[in-house]
């Protein structure tokens, strides 16, 4: 019953990340009225606070490997309690302060839930060895992608069902109350006793290679997380097409959690690093075909949005496996460098955030209103052409990675 636990805690901690990533930017301009500058301020400083913070908890999580139960607890402890706080109607001359204090709160117990899931890796499969790490993985990154497509689709079904301020206030009491329940479902699985390994350090890192994949998993989270940021000003501003984000964010991610047994398999196969190549030029074909859409071009759309979720598919099972073995490999701590891998993810989500909505404020776009051409292109560049450059950079890294044996 181990691998099902997994993947609740990780559907908990994945319908938590949407509403930060995604839905958050629009939330806070249109229902808070904060400009888009602000909003990139505020998740950057957020993400400076996760340079110090998440390390920390991984050192934590090593340092008392028997209060696993507990910190998995307070990991949903916080997102029950931040959830319904963040999406509450407020407003004032305080509403900047309240949202930071709330988000300190959430990213906070987001952070420990991910480091903890992932860090973990080694003690909740059933045998610390590379074939049972990827089977792991699969399971939990299709709980993640069920907690994405919930999340995805749960503003629209509350707003559907005559929930007030466009169905946000609902759907925070929804996600601190599935918070709760999965809680109490996956506590039997924190107690297994933790495999623990040697203390990290940044020699133990380099030999692991773990480096390398870690500046990789920087720069390929960059085009993920700019898109991530972008995603509904895209679809309802420049493509024209209002109400269809929900839907289109469902496929997206349903054809991410389709893909992940398929990129397991192919891994096993031909091994992790060819399995990037193939999925990589997936997202890059997304990226430039979503840039030559005309506005109303639902379909094609569509199609972008499959190409671009099976794509995501490959990025989530396979690199943090790889990472998971080079650290397992050489007997290292996982937690710690799992807290250094989560800031890598988010610094990504937070630099998309701290440049990209500044320059769509500077070049006259509004969210919702009626924009110029320049605002409409500067929108299209940040979306589709910035992420296929950086997409082409991890790319070549990639290329430069050592090949592994098969199934690695």
């Amino acid at each position: 019953m181990t691998y099902p636990r997994v993947s609740l805690y990780a559907l908990m901690l994945a319908a938590a990340g949407i509403p930060l990533y995604i839905h958050l930017p629009r939330f806070a301009s249109v229902n808070l009225g904060i400009s888009l500058g602000v909003i990139g301020t505020v998740l950057l400083v957020i993400r400076l606070i996760d340079l110090v913070q998440d390390p920390l908890i991984g050192w934590a999580i090593d340092r008392w490997p028997r209060a696993q139960s507990l910190f998995a607890m307070l990991a949903a402890g916080g997102l029950a309690i931040g959830f319904p706080l963040l999406f509450a109607p407020r407003s004032g001359p305080n509403v900047v302060t309240e949202l930071v204090a709330i988000l300190v709160l959430l990213f906070s117990a987001y952070s420990l839930g991910m480091i903890l899931l992932y860090g973990r890796s080694a003690t909740l499969a059933k045998r610390p060895e590379p074939q049972e790490l990827m089977t792991l993985a699969a399971y939990r990154e299709s709980g993640m992608l069920a907690g994405v497509v919930i999340a995805a689709i749960a503003p629209a079904v509350f707003l559907g069902l005559g929930a007030g301020g466009q169905g946000y206030p609902a759907f925070g009491l929804f996600l601190g109350a599935l918070s709760i329940l999965i809680a109490i479902l996956t506590l039997p699985a924190w107690r297994r006793p933790a495999i623990i390994g040697e203390r990290l350090s940044l020699a133990g890192l380099g030999d692991a290679g773990a480096f390398r994949l870690l500046l990789l998993a920087l720069v390929n989270s960059l085009p993920v997380a700019i898109t991530s940021t972008l995603f509904l000003f895209f679809v309802e501003d420049r493509l024209q097409l209002p109400g269809k984000a929900g839907p289109l964010l469902i496929l997206f991610f349903l054809s991410a959690g389709i893909s992940v047994p398929v990129w397991t398999k192919i891994s096993r196969r031909v091994g992790a690093k060819t399995t990037l190549l193939i999925a990589m030029p997936l997202a890059i074909l997304g990226f430039v075909g979503a840039a030559f859409l005309a506005p109303g071009n639902l379909v094609g759309f569509a199609v972008i949005c499959i190409a671009s979720g099976a794509a995501l598919g490959a990025d989530m099972v396979v690199l943090p496996v790889m990472f998971s073995v080079a650290l397992t490999r050489a007997g290292l701590n996982a937690s710690t460098a799992f807290g250094i891998w989560s800031f890598a993810g988010k610094l990504g989500l937070a630099l998309a955030a701290f440049a990209m909505l500044p320059l769509l404020e500077r070049n006259g776009f509004a969210p919702g209103q009626v924009n110029s051409v320049q605002a409409l292109s500067t929108l299209n560049l940040a979306y589709a052409i910035i992420p296929c450059v950086l997409k082409l950079g991890a790319l070549a890294m990639v290329l430069t990675l050592p090949t592994e044996e098969k199934g690695q």
